[in-house]
């Protein structure tokens, strides 16, 4: 039975205060509507995505839908005024021929792979499918008593109460006799589908399928903030890991540029690429004299590449310096070679590799560090370095859309690398990442179609509680 996952953007979002529709708001560097539907692109689950967006502007979906071959969107609908007109119209669109219906929320952008799996999964059991999440907090029944608040009326136990989200999912025949129903109640009202069901097919079983906090519905101005942040953290759910053959055929005949390439991460990124029949071209300060603080060392490096190999298909910037201290403790010196090779040395590259990325419609692919999301104490100069290389990585992502350049930033835990064994000294090796690790998750995102994303690579989930106190994670 086919999978058809159904994109619900026929809504205006009044309360984010914007002139365009949410789910055309940017996120981490694209549109909201643009993530969420990458997520039913790249998943195994779907064979089939429809879109249904607010009237007028149906233009900018089919607009993202090429610059992005979405390969399975087949139709782009206009919605209608309400939420369950909106499915109704999806579901008049299908066609007879039995199959599931998904429908998620465009402007829930931060969906797992794991939760839309578990959705599809559950439809070989259940005709009806929902998500939801545990209740952190207490709920609470509310009525207007007499007095100038609402008052509360009753207290339900949250042990049993769940947080719905979407995507919500159906057999076809199983939606649309609940709609019948529906439609034939002049007191009909349902802000969600599950919901339709529960009343007017009640013998209908609806399966709970557990969802996650980060799967959030970007509403109010602060769910932008919040998104943004969260996809800082959850951005490594949509990289897979590529088989050997897959990384030889995407990497084959290709050209990499790599700056920093004489050890650490660099040269492993370096070597692991050649193995995949890549042609490398390595730059540092210690085998080439190349220093990406010097925007003429940058441009030499490129005209060579060039003039050799006609092309350049992948541009990797490793370059960095560790500087540790105070910040009223360092030299003018210090400040300025931080500064200059940890921020200037990426928009250098960018700059000069522009042109020969947007030929070969390439990928550059940038790093940061696990600081860049806060500063410490005693990082200064290096955790603003990366948070602004972020910053720059989300920039171009959106800048270069219109050229098909995908820009990217990875974001290593602990890695054992020569820079930061001469910052910190010997250490338990079982307690660092294997550069090769970060390699091999390097070549994947620059081989991949996502764009504008910090790429975590780690052992552990990014929220832990020892991640987030490690404070040398740097």
């Amino acid at each position: 039975m086919r999978n058809i996952g159904v994109i619900l953007a026929g809504g205006v979002g009044e309360r984010v205060g914007l002139d365009i529709p949410k789910q055309l708001i940017k996120i981490a560097g694209r549109p909201i509507i643009e993530h969420t539907l990458a997520v039913f692109q790249e998943s195994d689950c779907i064979d089939e995505i429809v879109v249904m967006m607010k009237p007028g502007y149906l233009d900018r979906v089919h607009e993202i839908i090429k610059k992005n071959a979405f390969s399975k969107v087949t139709r782009v609908l206009e919605g209608s005024g309400t939420r369950n007109d909106t499915t109704q119209a999806a579901l008049a669109a299908l066609g007879d021929e039995e199959c599931n219906v998904i429908l998620h929320d465009a402007v829930r952008p931060l969906l797992a792979q794991r939760v839309l799996s578990d959705v599809v999964v559950a439809l070989d059991e259940y005709a009806a499918v929902d998500v939801a999440i545990p209740s952190a907090d207490t709920i609470i029944e509310v009525v207007q008593g007499a007095g100038s608040l609402p008052e509360i009326s009753h207290v339900p136990p949250r042990a049993a109460l769940r947080r719905g989200q979407t995507p919500q999912a159906f057999r076809l025949s199983t939606l649309r006799e609940a709609y019948v129903g529906a439609n034939q109640d002049s007191a009909f009202a349902a802000t969600d589908d599950c919901s339709v069901v529960l009343k007017y097919s009640p013998n209908v079983p609806i399966g709970v399928v557990q969802g996650e906090e980060r799967n959030m519905k970007v509403t109010d101005p602060i769910d932008i903030y919040i998104a943004d942040k969260l996809f800082q953290l959850y951005n490594d759910d949509g990289r897979r890991i590529l088989e050997d053959t897959t990384l030889t055929e995407a990497l084959s005949g290709k050209v990499m540029v790599v700056f920093g390439g004489a050890y650490g991460i660099g040269h492993d990124i370096a070597a692991t690429a050649e193995k995949h029949g890549c042609v490398v071209r390595s730059f540092s300060r210690s085998s080439t004299k190349t220093h990406v603080d010097r925007r003429d060392d940058v441009v030499a490096a490129r005209d060579a590449v060039l003039a050799e190999l006609g092309r350049v298909d992948f541009v990797v910037n490793t370059a960095g310096v560790l500087p540790r201290g105070l910040l009223c403790n360092e030299s003018d010196e210090s400040i300025y070679q931080a500064t200059e090779i940890n921020y200037l040395g990426p928009v250098f590259i960018a700059q000069a590799f522009h042109d020969a990325l947007a030929a070969s419609q390439g990928s550059l692919l940038l790093f940061t560090s696990s600081s860049y999301t806060r500063g410490r104490a005693g990082y200064s100069l290096y955790s603003s370095a990366k948070a602004a290389t972020v910053n720059l990585t989300q920039a171009l992502a959106d800048e270069w859309a219109e050229d098909r350049i995908r820009v990217n930033c990875v974001n290593p835990e602990r890695t054992g690398t020569p820079m930061r064994t001469k910052a910190f000294g010997a250490e338990d090796p079982n307690s660092l990442l294997a550069s090769t690790t970060v390699a091999r998750a390097s070549l994947e995102t620059l081989v991949g179609s996502r764009t504008g994303h910090v790429i975590d690579v780690r052992r552990d989930d990014p929220l832990s509680p020892a991640s987030l106190l490690n404070q040398e994670d740097i």
